[in-house]
């Protein structure tokens, strides 16, 4: 694909045990502002959230905040960006975010990020989309999802080309190469998907 110019973070409301996870956080948001790619996330300022987004509003770039009224006080919403859309609900921040970007990166996060994470590949297995899905399984974080995601598929409740509907990276430094690098997933036909 052509250059991103707004990636979507799917990331943790918390920042994680040890400094591991505020690290990766920092190192995209640092690669993200050099290349000029702009932030489309969550609106939270607190955990990961709060780290990519002060990290990329310190260099000079661009975020942009989603976050449902509900939560905007639970998560402090982070109005130190270039724009924040307060929103009636988790499905609308859902389809907003997806609307603003290019591309959707996963760092760790917690259950709202598996609900995420599991939506947008759905919807790139219906064929609602074809935008790039990266999940950065920074030291092996996500190893279990990736295990779960493989048994799913061996167990015949998913046909193998689903694996093929994301792509998985070891470092913040392998995502923009990986996003200019994408081609869109072959899809089987309807009966071998579902």
């Amino acid at each position: 694909m052509a250059d991103p110019k707004t990636l979507c973070v799917y990331c943790g409301s918390r920042t994680g045990e040890g400094d591991d996870h505020e690290t990766l956080a920092q190192e995209l948001g640092d690669f993200m502002a050099k290349e000029g790619v702009g932030l489309v996330f969550g609106g939270g300022g607190i955990g990961l959230m709060g780290v990519i987004a002060r990290k990329i509003m310190a260099s000079g770039g661009r975020v942009i905040g989603v976050i449902p009224e509900h939560l905007d006080r639970v998560e402090i919403g982070f109005r130190g960006g270039t724009e924040l859309h307060v929103v009636k609900s988790m499905h609308e921040r859902k389809k907003l975010m997806f609307d603003l970007c290019d591309a959707i990166v996963v760092l760790p996060g917690g259950l709202g990020t598996l609900d995420e994470l599991f939506e947008i590949i759905t919807w790139s297995q219906l064929e609602l989309h074809d935008k790039p899905v990266i999940i950065v399984n920074h030291a092996g974080y996500w190893d279990p999802l990736i295990s779960l995601i493989d048994h799913v598929i061996d167990q015949g409740f998913a046909a193998p080309e689903c694996r093929d509907l994301f792509t998985v990276v070891s470092s913040a430094a392998e995502v923009i190469p990986t996003i200019r690098a994408h081609k869109p997933p072959v899809r089987p036909s309807d009966s071998e998907i579902f």
